[in-house]
């Protein structure tokens, strides 16, 4: 069919092999480049605790293949346990003073640490390299410090869930909590990117689902209801994969800023589930 001298089928003919074409470009640059979609790391300090009146200890320790990390440690005298802290995928240690905070109102000592190539961290960010990352954190506490593994509670945030998952998997803490994490990173990123077939795309897993149900320890997950980032259904379907004793805590607000913005009643279900689950 030929209108005012154009051919119409030809005309739609390219007009559908190029939307083909950006589509499949499109999908190759997800592929390409996941690793900058997932791992978005400052590299500047941007404050300390001492900023904010807390004393600090900065730590270094090496992950076993040998990068070097940085951490701050801040021990509460009389504390009931001390926190791990896998953060999530943005930033570094200096923009989470709100959660060492958090950590000394409930008794609680603190651990920071930066995954490599965030902070003072050495290397570049990898899926394999953050849980060798967190094993060191958690090496560091109980060989260096000498802390007791039955008085640590692993927490993983965002992206840092499955690395807290998995750690608690392999070792032997006092509980895990999960906040505002996922089940597995390509489940949530064709929630995300829904017109491409992330599931097969994917080389960066993360499956906290699959880690958490041989997870022995105590749980407690955290989710906002309001989580424009990770469905509230993420953190349902945690909770019930997680075994006994376990709780679940609903915020209300953005991703991780219902953490800040409702602290007073996290804090106070965190009270709750350490009395309750741990005896502390």
């Amino acid at each position: 069919m030929q209108i005012a001298g154009y051919d119409i089928g030809r005309i739609a003919l390219t007009l559908v092999l190029l939307v083909a074409l950006l589509y499949l470009l499109a999908g190759g640059l997800l592929y390409a480049f996941q690793s900058k979609l997932v791992y978005m790391p400052h590299a500047s300090l941007e404050a300390t605790p001492a900023d904010v009146g807390i004393p600090y200890q900065e730590v270094l320790f090496s992950a076993s293949d040998g990068v070097r990390l940085s951490g701050w440690y801040m021990p509460l005298e009389g504390a009931r346990g001390t926190v791990l802290f896998c953060h999530g995928n943005a930033g570094n240690i200096s923009h989470l003073l709100e959660v060492v905070r958090g950590a000394h109102t409930l008794n609680l000592g603190i651990l920071l640490f930066d995954y490599r190539g965030y902070g003072q961290s050495e290397g570049t960010p990898s899926e394999e390299g953050t849980y060798w990352d967190a094993e060191a954190a958690w090496d560091y506490l109980v060989s260096a410090a000498g802390i007791d593994p039955g008085r640590i509670i692993v927490i993983g945030r965002s992206l840092g869930g499955p690395i807290a998952a998995r750690l608690a998997r392999d070792n032997d803490p006092a509980a895990l909590f999960l906040e505002a994490t996922f089940t597995s990173l390509p489940e949530v990123a064709q929630e995300i990117y829904p017109l491409f077939p992330v599931r097969s795309l994917a080389r960066i897993q993360y499956p906290t689902l699959e880690y958490l149900r041989d997870v022995q320890c105590p749980v407690l997950v955290t989710h906002s209801r309001d989580d424009q980032l990770i469905p509230f259904a993420h953190g349902q379907r945690l909770y019930q994969a997680a075994g006994e004793p376990k709780a679940f805590t609903e915020l209300r607000g953005r991703h991780v800023a219902a953490f800040r913005d409702q602290a007073a009643i996290y804090h106070a279900r965190v009270e709750d589930f350490l009395v309750r689950a741990l005896g502390w």
